[in-house]
């Protein structure tokens, strides 16, 4: 499969010759909507996929526009929350021609001095690393991966599960005891700060933990830090970072292939821009091409939920109440991806061994904080963190052998207002992210690197910026580049998600569902979003029946038919 068109390969059609009725539509082709649709027709459900864009895959997708010898991620690349999902691992897709890969080590932290904290698949490999650091921090790593043993599924299960999570809560309660009772409890809810110097000594152990965390918009001192950043290590220490074989845009075109293969249907270059709503319920969805596609069952939004309830239904079918509270509804963090073609390896001081996927350029917690209280305070930061992928280390075939396909990406405000990096007599960064500001905020991101990697401009083949306006170009969820669909803090989560009230898939209107990372449980390529919608819509077919059913046993009593 070609990775820069993999909707083609995956069975995607054009608008032309839409189907007037079906059971269900799914508005976007990102994972949730992939996963939800995969899961409406496997219940025996015709459904219809309609995107917007020429190619499938929302955020996880792959080209090779920057060089044609070069696989590229557009978007997301590791995939340790769909190596745990229990919907994505269901969908048994290596059946459908996804294989996974890995890089010989997780993740690592380079530090200025040549050492590196490094994260390896095997744990007594990673305490004992830490060991030999700082005295207790093997330990106490080997300590936290036993407690991901005794409760690390159930917790997995409660965070994924529509809310609230009744099956998992209740598994994961009858584990608590041995996790340490409501001590692991008080842990998972402290600030990521207090933990990381509870449990470890050296920078390099907190980095371990506190880096992952990051990923998200929680600061160090949030709550709901340690939750992100526990998960995301312990994850990868059991089961990895995987990347697809060949690129993001095959797992993309694995579950696209597995749909089609069970009659689901998917429209390319096709948007859907308006839910039609009568009495309540929604019966069809209007396209860009001005056809009508009548709808017997269900909805699945899988666009954010501003677009939702601002865009696709009509201003009369949305509450006062819902619009009030929407207007409250809080982005995550923007972002800058820089993509590298490179001649050869990152030229890394002290490179380990076994090199890892995953790069985190930050040396403490400090940076970490200092990043997002400068973007807090609408200020670009002056020494970014970097999120940093080296793809062909995971998987050979994404470059020229000896060659990388390296990536980088940092947050940024939604809304800036000054530049905390502006140094005297050169121009800072705007905010307007035009060309000269992205290209400006490139070079910052380099620099980060080559203070690691002496030598890494020499190998720089070709280099690509996207911005968060080309971000949100290639795919409409990532506002101003946001990548989880609205902030993780914990005001925005749970019952909170995406707005006080609307705490689940379903919404106001009868058969219409919010499927994308807007919803419970929010951002990461998990399918949970995709999966708890469209279960909803399933369940209330299933109710709308039995109701059927019992309002019809009268008069088929009467007319002798029992």
């Amino acid at each position: 499969m070609s990775p820069d068109r993999p909707d083609r390969a995956a069975g995607a059609s054009s608008p032309e010759g839409l189907d007037r009725e079906v059971d269900a539509v799914v508005i976007g082709s990102g994972p949730n909507g992939l996963v939800a649709a995969n899961l409406l027709a496997d219940a025996g459900w015709s459904v219809l996929v309609l995107e917007e864009q020429d190619t499938i895959g929302g955020a996880v997708a792959s080209d090779s526009a920057l060089h044609p010898d070069y696989v590229h991620d557009t978007f997301s690349s590791f995939y340790p929350l769909a190596a745990v999902s229990p919907t994505i691992r269901a969908l048994e897709l290596e059946k459908h021609g996804l294989v996974w890969s890995h890089a010989p080590a997780v993740l690592g932290t380079p530090y200025a001095d040549g050492h590196w904290a490094v994260l390896h698949r095997d744990r007594d490999t990673t305490a004992a690393a830490l060991e030999q650091r700082a005295q207790g921090d093997g330990d106490a790593w080997l300590e936290m991966c036993r407690t991901w043993d005794a409760i690390g599924e159930q917790v997995v299960g409660a965070l994924l599960d529509p809310f609230p999570p009744l099956r998992a809560g209740v598994g994961a309660l009858t584990r608590l005891p041995r996790a340490g009772g409501l001590d692991f409890v008080r842990t998972l809810l402290a600030p990521m700060r207090e933990v990381a110097d509870q449990h470890f000594s050296d920078d390099g152990a907190k980095m371990l933990l506190a880096a992952n965390a990051a990923h998200a918009d929680i600061p160090m001192d949030g709550v709901g830090s340690t939750l992100m950043g526990w998960l995301l290590a312990m994850v990868g220490q059991n089961l990895g970072y995987p990347v697809p074989q060949g690129g993001a845009g095959a797992f993309s075109g694995a579950m696209a292939r597995r749909l089609t293969s069970v009659g689901g249907r998917i429209v390319t270059g096709c948007r859907g821009e308006q839910v039609v709503v009568r009495d309540g319920r929604a019966v069809a969805v209007r396209t860009s091409t001005g056809e009508e596609v009548r709808v017997r069952q269900a909805v699945v939004a899988d666009v954010s939920a501003p677009a939702l309830y601002g865009d696709l239904l009509a201003s009369e079918d949305v509450p006062d109440a819902v619009r009030r509270r929407m207007r409250q509804f809080a982005w995550d963090f923007g972002t800058v991806k820089v993509d590298w073609a490179l001649s050869g390896p990152v030229p890394w001081q002290g490179a380990p061994s076994q090199a890892p996927g995953t790069v985190h350029v930050a040396e403490t917690i400090d940076e970490l904080a200092e990043q997002s209280g400068h973007i807090l305070d609408h200020l670009v930061p002056a020494r970014p963190f970097l999120l940093v992928g080296q793809m062909a280390a995971a998987d050979p075939t994404r470059a020229p052998a000896g060659a990388e396909s390296l990536w980088a990406y940092t947050h940024v405000p939604q809304e800036v207002r000054g530049d905390a990096g502006a140094s005297a007599g050169t121009a800072g960064i705007t905010g307007k992210w035009d060309h000269d500001d992205v290209e400006r905020m490139a070079d910052r991101m380099q620099a980060r690197i080559e203070k690691y990697a002496p030598g890494f401009a020499e190998r720089v083949v070709a280099r690509r910026v996207l911005g968060p306006r080309e971000m949100q170009a290639r795919d409409a969820n990532l506002v101003g580049g946001a990548l989880n669909g609205g902030t993780a803090n914990l005001h925005q989560q749970l019952v909170f998600r995406p707005v006080p009230g609307l705490g689940r898939a379903e919404t106001h209107v009868k058969g219409l569902y919010l499927g994308s990372a807007s919803a419970h449980p929010g951002g990461g390529v998990h399918g949970a979003c995709g999966s708890n919608a469209a279960r909803a819509a399933l369940g209330h077919a299933r109710l709308r029946t039995a109701v059927s059913v019992v309002r019809s046993l009268p008069q088929r009593v009467a007319g002798g038919r029992l």
